[in-house]
């Protein structure tokens, strides 16, 4: 664990998992212990989980970034980065953390090899700009909308869910700078879809999207059109999954993580070259 100052008063904290020099980073408000990131630390990586400006252990903010607030959060993962002497990283992301991942991508392409996508959208914008997070905390909507399906036949797995539950009633009550915390949502900035896709299009870095069907805020027919935007893209859609794949299946999304990275880092490539003897 450590911190880095990233602003005038401000610094983030993180988590280091793994070592070696095959680095991940991901940013997000917070990260079950348990999660992909961890996974792929046990895989031989090395992880860095960031957690965002305006959200305890790292420092409180009272400043309202309004349509910057992810470019905000992607320039703090490169000032990370730069703290800690890592150059080129993949950066991984899951909800809000996949949402920072696109402003990342478009504001500094350089230092990213890869780009894991996990329940990425990006939301359409004309849903609206308020977060889930803020609709809930300003009683705007009494209960999230149900982010997992049921669990058929699969006991261990649901056991996993009622542990990440219980962990998450355990949590303390967040302080009241952050619930004032609005963020928005991802590319809000360029106001309409039209513009959000042209941006999309403009995303040269390989990119992987884990996602489930039943997912009510990373649809398949958002991680679709995004997927048809970008033009180094894979997209993965697990059936009977929802919003929190990333710690429901997590040995299935760090298998396709790992295959990912190691096909970008061969060749920049989002599938495998042909040999001349597979022609």
């Amino acid at each position: 664990m450590g911190s880095v100052k990233v602003d005038e008063g401000i610094s983030v904290y993180y988590e280091e998992y793994g070592n070696g020099d095959k680095y991940i980073l991901s940013a997000q408000v917070g990260f079950y212990p348990e999660g992909v990131q961890q996974k792929l630390a046990e895989m031989g990586y090395h992880v860095y989980c960031i957690t965002l400006r305006g959200f305890a252990p790292s420092s409180y903010v009272t400043v309202d970034y309004g349509e910057n607030w992810y470019d905000v959060f992607a320039s703090d993962v490169v000032k990370v980065a730069d703290a800690l002497g890592i150059d080129k990283f993949t950066y991984m992301g899951a909800s809000h953390g996949a949402g920072l991942g696109w402003h990342l991508m478009l504001n500094d392409p350089d230092r990213v090899n890869a780009f894991v996508a996990m329940v990425p959208g990006p939301h359409s914008l004309k849903e609206g700009v308020m977060s889930i997070r803020q609709m809930l905390l300003q009683g705007i909507i009494s209960s999230p909308p149900p982010m997992d399906p049921p669990i058929d036949s699969d006991e261990k797995r649901q056991a996993r869910r009622d542990k990440r539950a219980l962990w998450i009633s355990n949590l303390p009550e967040a302080d009241e700078r952050e619930k004032a915390v609005e963020y928005g949502r991802p590319l809000m900035k360029y106001k309409d879809e039209e513009t959000l896709c042209e941006q999309l299009r403009k995303i040269d870095v390989p990119t992987l999207i884990l996602g489930g069907v039943d997912d009510p805020i990373s649809t398949p027919d958002l991680m679709i059109r995004t997927a048809k935007c970008l033009p180094h893209c894979k997209l993965v859609v697990y059936s009977n999954c929802g919003h929190n794949i990333d710690t429901d299946l997590v040995e299935e999304l760090a298998f396709e993580a790992d295959h990912f990275i190691k096909r970008a880092a061969a060749d920049g490539k989002w599938y495998e070259k042909l040999e001349d003897q597979k022609v």
